[in-house]
């Protein structure tokens, strides 16, 4: 009978080779998965400054054309290797399966926001930059919730409350 595994198999070899025990490895995902979104962002952000906009969009929305599609991923792919700090096999074993990993759930978040017709229909710089911070944070959120805590983001002027919640 074959054993069902629910960590990946990257993970449970990368937590066995540092000693942690698999509940512990919790924290290697968050931190492979803000590597890889910081790559991508700092992709996305460069094409945005250079004023490709439209191709950051349409890479996002799989419009993009195939040559395109491929720079962008190797370009983000190179800075997650730099980032992570692993090599060899298990270096691109891990990017194989965070990067896109994280760039669905970017899809799914701009896609459910509408982001990327506000970006379309705003193309200037400096607004398409805020765009993408914005869902870099929305998808932050969908990556590592904060499940149980009780926080909550208050305005400015918001009274604080006198009682902490039971």
């Amino acid at each position: 009978m074959k054993k069902l595994s629910l960590l990946p198999h990257i993970v449970r070899t990368a937590s066995q080779l540092t000693g942690m025990a698999a509940w512990q490895t919790g924290r290697l995902f968050r931190k492979a998965a803000a590597s890889a979104l910081d790559s991508i962002q700092e992709v996305l952000r460069a094409e945005v400054k250079k004023g490709n906009a439209k191709l950051v969009v349409d890479f996002l929305t799989d419009k993009a054309l195939p040559t395109a599609r491929a720079l962008l991923l190797e370009r983000m792919a190179a800075r997650l290797l730099i980032r992570l700090g692993l090599r060899g096999a298990l270096a691109s074993s891990v990017v194989g399966w965070i990067l896109p990993f994280v760039l669905e759930q970017m899809v799914r978040v701009g896609q459910r926001t509408g982001l990327f017709d506000k970006i379309r229909a705003n193309p200037t710089v400096q607004d398409s930059l805020l765009r993408l911070e914005e869902l870099r944070q929305a998808v932050w959120k969908r990556l590592a919730p904060d499940h149980g805590t009780g926080v909550q983001l208050l305005d400015d002027d918001a009274e604080l409350p006198r009682e902490l919640p039971a």
